[in-house]
């Protein structure tokens, strides 16, 4: 693998200058190679390899990507596109595949502000690169209906639907913002492919950037609240044992049984999660696929008017094989391995009775400004004059 340095400037206004498959990138291939050595580790590369840990810290701690970025808004174009690159590099070569796919997000919605002010025929060009075909036409832009399908079923708008869009001899007619979405989508799709890399490659960068794989892998996959919804910050070292292993099986790429599967994901909605964290924990499944994976997760967490899907008690979970408060001992936490006091207390019978417990909050009903949260410190404030849920309420 060689990346180039660049040798001329580069009109910030073309977009996503950094990104080798989008216009304007050309003029920062041209010139001497790089090697992947040199960039991970000669003295020249140093502020690029900087910037690219920026980029990678800054989408651990906000996946959303709206993380203003000073360096890379100052940084050279050059100094930028290398910083893609290593970023790419060193994620590619992470043991938790969750990192790259959480930097893609950041990274994808960073750029849809450039998308959406690109031109119709700059638009059709990124998607040309990307792989898929979007055609400009008089009254706008259309996808093919296969290259719309794919890029719109992640997608958990309403308005990008297939029964709500306009369809013509095969093709999906978009506006010039719904197709910058859509792009945004693919730069996703794109970004979250690892590059592949020798084993020496993947030995020399887990070498040289272990502090920093270290320092995100513990961050992954990051636990983000509902904007705007019912609900305070998740703290996710407060989770139960339970949860915890089940995040855990899922990011080593292990297999987890559907009652684990639906455990996780009532748990976390009904703790305030948002749907990208309730995805993203399901991203080292071997099995896994982003399109089934949202429709169950909507599925699970818009019953009952967003309230969501009740997580079983712990007797369930236990009849299960689910329940871990004797401790896990393949994990690697000291406080994973160890048995959990809290959980044999004789009044604890919900994982969101735990969570409570501890401090989190858990929502009680959908979202909204009706919504309603149980405060941490158990009390139920039922506007409707309704009882408690018999399994979440403290005993």
């Amino acid at each position: 693998m060689a990346v180039r340095r660049a040798s001329a400037p580069l009109d910030d206004r073309s977009l996503y200058a950094e990104y080798p498959f989008l216009p304007g990138a050309e003029a920062l291939l041209e010139g001497e190679s790089v090697s992947v050595r040199a960039l991970l580790e000669e003295t020249a590369y140093s502020g690029a390899r900087a910037l690219g840990r920026t980029r990678i810290r800054a989408a651990a701690e906000n996946p959303r990507g709206t993380r203003d970025l000073e360096e890379l808004s100052r940084a050279d174009p050059g100094v930028r596109f290398l910083s893609f690159l290593f970023a790419r590099l060193v994620l590619s070569a992470a043991p938790v595949p969750t990192t790259l796919r959480r930097w893609a997000v950041a990274e994808a919605k960073r750029g849809y502000g450039r998308l959406a002010a690109g031109e119709r025929e700059e638009l059709a060009e990124v998607a040309r690169r990307l792989g898929y075909s979007l055609a400009t036409t008089d009254g706008g832009l259309a996808f093919p209906l296969v290259d719309y399908v794919r890029l719109a079923t992640p997608i958990r708008e309403a308005e990008f639907r297939l029964p709500r869009q306009e369809l013509a001899r095969g093709f999906v007619r978009v506006s010039p913002v719904r197709a910058a979405r859509l792009l945004q989508e693919a730069v996703r799709l794109t970004l979250a492919v690892p590059v592949p890399l020798a084993d020496d490659v993947v030995a020399l960068v887990r070498e040289r950037e272990r502090e920093l794989l270290d320092e995100v892998a513990l961050r992954l996959p990051l636990p983000v609240a509902r904007a705007g919804g019912a609900g305070g910050p998740l703290l996710a070292d407060r989770f139960p044992p339970c949860i915890r292993k089940m995040q855990r099986t899922l990011q080593h790429g292990e297999n987890l049984s559907h009652a684990g599967r639906f455990c996780l994901a009532a748990f976390l909605h009904r703790a305030g999660a948002d749907a990208e964290t309730i995805v993203d924990a399901y991203r080292g499944a071997p099995d896994f696929d982003e399109s089934i994976t949202r429709y169950q997760v909507e599925h699970i967490s818009q019953r009952d008017h967003g309230r969501g899907y009740e997580p079983p008690e712990c007797d369930t979970l236990r009849s299960h094989g689910l329940c871990a408060r004797d401790g896990d001992l393949t994990a690697s936490a000291p406080v994973d391995r160890a048995r959990d006091e809290r959980c044999f207390q004789e009044s604890l019978r919900h994982p969101l009775q735990y969570y409570r417990n501890r401090g989190g909050t858990v929502v009680e009903r959908g979202e909204g400004p009706a919504a309603e949260v149980r405060d941490r410190a158990g009390s139920p404030d039922r506007p409707d004059g309704r009882g408690r849920t018999r399994s979440t309420g403290p005993r």
